[in-house]
């Protein structure tokens, strides 16, 4: 090709793509206008219809492209999207808008290495865009570099301090780091931009669920209906309100709704099986309930509702196969050893049921112990061998070398996932399982303290709590709780541990406040936390509220030391029946041997 002809080539791309401050015609330029708007409060249906009127006034096809582009992945039409933004045909002011705009559509579509290619053409042209450095931090968040996703984050909101996008990306990753209450600040700022905009107020609204602010969100969820009156998100948050209230009925009436649109999401799936259940549906809720619980292994919660499913339904035999070599462990929640004795009870072997209700009924709390896999190392090695930087395939294997006592091997692939993964949450995480597993607390404290910069589930607080006590510092995993509860209100397990802290400090007061919440709350049930509540409520000086919390827990499980000591020590101070109080103080004794509080509570009886 000669010179001249490459020259007429490139001026013809010129045409088709536009000269810088190329006119559209008036009317074109209105519509473009119109849609610009549209996208900005996230209506892309209106955004494409007055884009399509620009095409009819004379707009070209690469002057819309990477609006239109945007305008379909709003309505989650990626094909159609694609078809506008994959040839790269830009107008030359929308080359920047046009490029970002694919990279999005790579990143929804997961394909990470094709969005990366198509930001870096957007960075040639728009270094300094915040929006592309929300997009370019989304994308490293997907693949496992959550770090690095924080400081693309802080980058867009020095450079765009107020933009809507930008905000709530940072809304995002507060809440899962530094709690629901943190995040709201972010979201109320990107809201004072643009008050209607979906997408921001329905993550305002779960993040007052979540900080226990219900009302504020019952009011923000109306406003969402009257913007969008059939928003799935709008009824499935207010049915999360209505089941916390215990109103089960109006709960499920809400989640159905949704028309079925959240079927598949992890939350709409829990909700789900928690209001089959709550409304006497086991075997539904065990179908719905088990097919979550395959997809979240480590989810105790999902879990044990299986199990309560399971049982409730008297699916014995899957009850059994599910959780059977579960059970074997030394840290099986007492709950669910609760479950399966009882149901080997419903089945006769009363031998079988015996040994496991012991168990749940034992005074001693177990150490932590790796997630249980049910596949092997050699099974789960050929995976992680196949995707060493995948975390479906590291973090199974590492849990299982670790459960085969192998901590050696487990250190090498956690190292390895962590080399492939630098900035990744599950990475640094799993590392510090391997090193407080083999005896190394303070590396692992180190390791954990990173990966909470990006999420901080309680499993890891709990984590933590021992990783200070094998440091020699039991002592400074009291602020890290408090700070910790504050943040995440909601979690039962650090309320558990502020509870265990303040008895240890000798705050009785404190925690009987703590534990009773903790019934309220559902514990009503929980044999041991009713146990120390009625210890707590006697160190307090109300010992008729102790005798009460003592009873309920003898009632549930009258075979149990725990629950024998704590009767009979309330009775003792109580000075109701003295006889009753020896017997059953003589009865724990018996079970579990001697120990301070029951020499204490037979000497007062003296």
């Amino acid at each position: 090709m000669t010179r001249r002809v490459l020259l007429l080539a490139a001026a013809a791309t010129l045409l088709v793509l536009g000269a810088p401050g190329q006119a559209l015609p008036a009317a074109a330029q209105q519509s473009v206008a119109s849609a610009t708007k549209a996208l900005a409060r996230g209506d892309g249906i209106a955004a494409e219809a007055d884009l399509q009127r620009a095409l009819q006034a004379g707009a070209s096809k690469p002057e819309v492209a990477a609006a239109m582009g945007e305008a379909l992945i709003d309505q989650g039409a990626l094909d159609k999207a694609r078809d506008w933004l994959a040839p790269g045909q830009f107008a030359h002011a929308e080359a920047g808008h046009g490029w970002l705009m694919l990279g999005r559509l790579e990143r929804l579509s997961g394909n990470l290495g094709a969005a990366g290619k198509a930001f870096d053409q957007a960075l040639k042209t728009s270094p300094n865009d915040p929006q592309l450095w929300v997009e370019i931090g989304r994308m490293r968040y997907s693949g496992g570099e959550q770090l690095q996703a924080i400081d693309a984050a802080d980058r867009a909101v020095t450079a765009a301090p107020s933009n809507p996008r930008v905000l709530e990306f940072k809304a995002e990753l507060v809440r899962d780091a530094q709690g629901y209450e943190a995040a709201i600040p972010f979201y109320k700022r990107a809201l004072e931009a643009n008050g209607n905009d979906l997408a921001l107020l329905g993550g305002y609204a779960a993040a007052l669920g979540e900080a226990g602010r219900a009302s504020e969100m019952l009011a923000v969820t109306r406003h969402i209906l009257e913007i969008a009156p059939h928003s799935p998100r709008a009824f499935f948050l207010q049915a999360v309100l209505a089941a916390r209230a215990g109103q089960i009925d109006l709960a499920r009436t809400l989640l159905a709704r949704t028309k079925g649109k959240l079927a598949t999401d992890p939350a709409g799936m829990l909700l789900q099986g928690l209001l089959d259940l709550e409304a006497g549906n086991a075997n539904v809720a065990a179908d719905e309930l088990a097919v979550l619980a395959d997809r979240q292994p480590a989810n105790q919660r999902v879990q044990l509702l299986l199990a309560r499913a399971l049982y409730d339904s008297g699916d014995y035999n899957q009850l059994f196969a599910r959780f059977g070599g579960l059970a074997q462990r030394s840290d099986t929640a007492p709950y669910l050893l609760i479950l399966l004795g009882r149901a080997y009870e419903n089945q006769g072997n009363r031998a079988a049921a015996a040994g496991l209700l012991d168990r749940a009924a034992a005074p001693t709390l177990p150490v932590l112990q790796p997630i249980f896999e049910p596949d092997s190392p050699a099974v789960l090695g050929s995976r992680f061998a196949a995707e060493p930087s995948a975390l479906g395939a590291a973090v199974p294997y590492v849990r299982s070398l670790l459960a085969a006592g192998n901590p050696a091997a487990a250190g090498q692939a956690a190292s390895q996932y962590l080399h492939a993964r630098p900035g990744s949450d599950d990475a640094l995480a799993l590392l510090g399982d391997v090193e407080l597993i083999g005896g190394a607390p303070g590396a692992a404290l180190q390791h954990y303290d990173l990966a909470a910069r990006v999420r901080f589930p309680d499993l890891m607080l709990l984590r933590m709590g021992e990783a200070f006590a094998g440091a020699g510092q039991p002592g400074a995993a009291q602020p890290v709780v408090a700070r910790y509860l504050a943040a995440f209100p909601g979690s039962r397990l650090a309320m558990r541990m502020a509870a265990n802290m303040a008895a240890l400090a000798g705050d009785w007061q404190t925690a009987a406040a703590l534990l009773e919440n903790l019934r309220v709350r559902g514990g009503h049930r929980d044999v041991r936390l009713l146990a120390d509540l009625s210890l707590a409520q006697l160190r307090s000086g109300d010992a008729a509220a102790a005798v009460i919390s003592a009873e309920t827990a003898w009632q549930l499980q009258p075979n149990s030391p725990v629950t024998a000591q704590a009767l009979g020590m309330a009775m003792a101070a109580a000075g109701s029946d003295a006889g009753g109080a020896r017997q059953l103080l003589l009865q724990a004794r018996g079970m579990s041997g001697d120990n301070p509080l029951l020499q204490q509570a037979l000497a007062s009886l003296h």
